[in-house]
């Protein structure tokens, strides 16, 4: 994976002795005889704290994924690893490439949070710098991008295509009235966490709320599809597995799209959204985004003329995600440094959202 992982951040840590003796009560078949275990942490990704955990053995070693939530949280489906534990439960067996689920721990006592593991699925995941796949033939580059962007759009759109109509997908959500709900309850998210006015977000709550769009027909909504939560074929022409569905649910698709488009980064936007380390889509060959909103509505075959009003959405989820990530740094309650600037990413996707909202395009 192009993800490295790091040793343990102060205040994040995770106790191996005490996983261990879990997992020797819980899951007996995953620890042989004399198995210890090697915690590294994944620097990446701004929610749920993630960690690889190798189990090593006389036989070999096995590779796991801990998640788990951060301190300083209030309960809710973000940081509910149960939940997003038990909906890739439901989705592995459909063939939704997801992570298989290994075991999960509800016991908050033994870690310190409750958490949950899944198998380590090998691929690229493009965050960050490019990597030399992209840019090391300069003439190849653009063909390279294009096919990336058709790779992503199909994974929606495949994505967009789960049957939900039986359970356990059926009750994951509550589709009628989902768009009115996700408004107004980041509206609530945003006036709960601001540390700072931010004029252009008090002002897109209030489009939002007075410009929504009928019900269209329900699917399975991922809620934070981006490439960086995506595990690629070395080739990039192939999704391994689609990665962190603790906000997974049923609803509105284009509200799936709207978040993917406002972290679908533009050469010509503010070169702060470069903060959000998905600076890739700007390269010369990526589809823009209303070309995306295109090829979407096409493999679909539905209408997207509103996707205005789901990109300044999906902006202002963002923006709000960054807030409450960037008031607990403002307490103090993480250490990680990246969160220091995210003040400034609230501002510019609060900017950008009133843009998108006022000129009606993505």
């Amino acid at each position: 994976m192009t993800d490295g992982t790091i040793a343990l951040r102060e205040g994040e840590q995770v106790d191996a002795d005490a996983l261990l003796a879990w997992l020797v009560t819980s899951v007996p078949a995953l620890v042989p005889p004399r198995a210890h275990l090697l915690i590294r942490q994944f620097p990446s990704g701004f929610s749920n704290l993630t960690y690889l955990v190798t189990v090593e053995h006389a036989q070999g070693a096995r590779a796991l994924v801990l998640r788990r939530p951060p301190r300083g949280v209030k309960a809710g489906i973000a940081h509910d690893v149960g939940r997003e534990h038990g909906i890739l439960t439901a989705l592995h067996p459909l063939g939704v490439p997801v992570p298989a689920p290994v075991a999960r721990c509800d016991d908050a006592s033994v870690i310190g949070a409750p958490f949950y593991l899944m198998a380590c699925v090998d691929g690229v995941i493009l965050r960050g710098k490019p990597p030399a796949m992209l840019t090391d033939d300069a003439a190849a580059m653009p063909g390279r991008l294009a096919a990336l962007s058709h790779t992503f759009v199909h994974a929606l759109a495949q994505l967009h295509a789960v049957d939900v109509s039986s359970e356990p997908l059926a009750s994951l959500g509550r589709p009628d009235g989902y768009v009115q709900r996700q408004v107004r309850g980041w509206t609530k998210r945003w006036e709960a966490s601001r540390t700072d006015d931010v004029p252009a977000l008090d002002w897109v709550a209030a489009w939002l709320d007075t410009h929504r769009p009928p019900d269209r027909a329900a699917t399975l909504v991922h809620n934070d599809f981006k490439l960086d939560n995506l595990v690629l074929e070395p080739d990039l022409s192939r999704v391994r597995a689609i990665l962190d569905w603790e906000m997974a649910t049923i609803g509105d698709p284009l509200m799936d799209l709207g978040t993917s488009l406002a972290y679908w980064v533009e050469a010509d936007d503010a070169p702060i959204f470069r903060a959000l380390g998905l600076g890739i889509t700007a390269l010369p060959g990526a589809m823009t985004r209303a070309e995306l909103v295109t090829a979407y509505g096409a493999q679909r075959g539905i209408d997207v003329s509103d996707a205005p009003f789901y990109y300044a959405f999906g902006l202002f989820k963002v923006a709000v995600i960054a807030q409450q990530i960037y008031a607990r740094h403002v307490k103090g309650l993480t250490s990680d440094p990246r969160f220091a600037v995210l003040g400034e990413v609230v501002m510019a996707l609060g900017s950008a959202a009133k843009g998108a909202a006022e000129r009606g395009v993505v």
